[in-house]
């Protein structure tokens, strides 16, 4: 459609008519008679804590965008980085209305939660849910000394980076507004079943005793498989030239840094409480980081590469990803030794020279985050056995437990895989996912966005026009 002679998409007008509705159905929300009041059974410091641990998680995604955004080309920087950028406004409204009770509302079959739970933050305030006799009550959730509201939005940074880490697979070919439709369906249909399964009381890894401590199977590993998944639906970048410099090492140096900073509440915070597994969890965190930093450069190092910011940068990430998924549960020495296995595993994964040749995954999103959630879930099989074992009498047998961390690794992969091949397949009928060649050609900072990050790249671009008729007659 045309609006003052200009082409816009009509998937904004429907994004429009879905905020005027959700905004006048808000209005008619109705409050919980006490909802409001503060009880007394909350550990204060506890929600002092989680309060930090939210803002930390928070800024971790902004931290992605400055770390994938110095990774590309000059011409892709900005909408690189605004890919990730404006997940924090969408998924944050998905969440608010439904998403939240998606993933922890009242159980259904042990896969998903009933959205109508939550609907619109219903019944969700400074104090947990009450029933008709005045009791606490535990709909869709275990009872934690934080209030609920707390909990939904310390969960709701989990959601919004989730689909961001996907982003750097496909960076530098993506259509902008099939990447926001893409990006909601999969937080829905991929991302809220599978934090369901894993974080819920009733969910079925829980029930298999499988343990993902902070996201190694909900966040990395989802996020890793739906990033390869991309990379082979939308194919290669036309014009991606082999060893291109990225636009801004500071950039990646700086978004590292905040990633790592934002790490102590993504893994801190997933304790729910100021205890000594927050404590354990800090600790393990750094200590992965700086050892997978140290493993990272001194293996780029032994194939006779300089020691680079980009290799530290992008070591110190992989170690995060590391130990999130038993980050609580293992000794700083055990910590070590997960985060160099998996340092050495992804930097092997991506050194790999057939891996660029069968598919162009921009920023290696699978061979780190991906890889390393898929092999720190394995780990968490044999390193976490003892914390549980040892608070639970009726505890499985050692083998059986890596088993059923093996098995449900395997689902998790075809089921992601699956639901993110038939949600590209569904967007791109319905929003092309790819880009033009032109638009490719000239960066999808002026064809998407209409600003350049570099004016010396912008104009040297030629008008989609000449670019044409040259192309024809070469």
């Amino acid at each position: 459609m045309k609006v003052n002679g200009r082409n816009v998409n009509p998937g904004w007008l429907a994004v429009l008519i879905a905020l005027v509705a959700v905004s006048v159905i808000g209005l008619r929300t109705d409050v919980q008679e006490g909802q409001y009041d503060l009880p007394g059974d909350h550990i204060w410091a506890n929600v002092a804590w989680m309060i930090t641990a939210t803002i930390f998680v928070l800024m971790m995604t902004p931290g992605l965008s400055f770390f994938y955004g110095g990774m590309v080309r000059k011409k892709n920087v900005i909408s690189t980085m605004l890919q990730s950028f404006i997940v924090m406004g969408f998924v944050s409204v998905v969440w608010v209305v439904f998403g939240f009770g998606l993933a922890f509302g009242n159980d259904i079959g042990h896969i998903i939660g009933d959205p109508s739970d939550f609907f619109m933050m219903r019944n969700v305030g400074v104090r947990n849910i009450t029933d008709p006799a005045g009791e606490t009550s535990q709909i869709g959730l275990v009872t934690t000394t934080i209030p609920l509201a707390l909990f939904a939005l310390f969960q709701m940074k989990f959601a919004i980076i989730t689909p961001s880490l996907i982003t750097g697979a496909f960076a530098e070919r993506v259509h902008f507004a099939g990447y926001l439709l893409f990006m909601m369906l999969w937080t829905v249909v991929v991302y809220c079943p599978l934090a369901h399964c894993t974080w819920h009381p009733e969910g079925l890894f829980g029930m298999l005793h499988v343990h993902d401590y902070a996201g190694g199977i909900v966040v990395h590993a989802a996020s890793g498989i739906a990033a390869l998944t991309g990379a082979i639906f939308l194919g290669k970048r036309r014009d991606a030239i082999e060893g291109s410099k990225p636009a801004n090492v500071p950039f990646v140096l700086l978004g590292a840094a905040l990633l790592w900073l934002g790490w102590f509440g993504f893994n801190g915070g997933s304790s729910l409480a100021a205890d000594g597994i927050a404590i354990s969890a800090f600790l393990n965190t750094n200590t992965a980081a700086a050892t997978a930093m140290v493993a990272w450069i001194t293996l780029d190092a032994l194939r006779g590469r300089k020691p680079s910011a980009m290799g530290a940068a992008i070591g110190a990430v992989v170690g995060l990803v590391a130990i999130t998924p038993c980050a609580g549960w293992v000794t700083a020495g055990e910590s070590i030794f997960i985060s160099f296995f998996i340092t050495v595993c992804c930097n092997l994964a991506v050194s790999w020279k057939s891996y660029s040749r069968v598919l162009d995954d921009a920023l290696d999103v699978f061979p780190t985050h991906g890889l390393g959630g898929i092999i720190g879930t394995l780990l968490t099989g044999i390193f976490a056995y003892d914390f549980f074992a040892e608070s639970n009498p009726d505890m499985i047998g050692r083998g059986e437990f890596f088993l059923n961390h093996v098995i449900v690794m395997g689902g998790v992969f075809v089921y992601t895989f699956a639901m993110s091949w038939g949600l590209y397949w569904l967007t791109d009928k319905i929003v092309p996912m790819r880009v033009s060649r032109w638009n490719e050609r000239v960066g999808l900072d002026a064809s998407q966005h209409g600003e350049e990050y570099d004016n010396a790249v912008a104009m040297e671009l030629p008008s989609e026009s000449d670019w044409i008729r040259s192309t024809e007659e070469n």
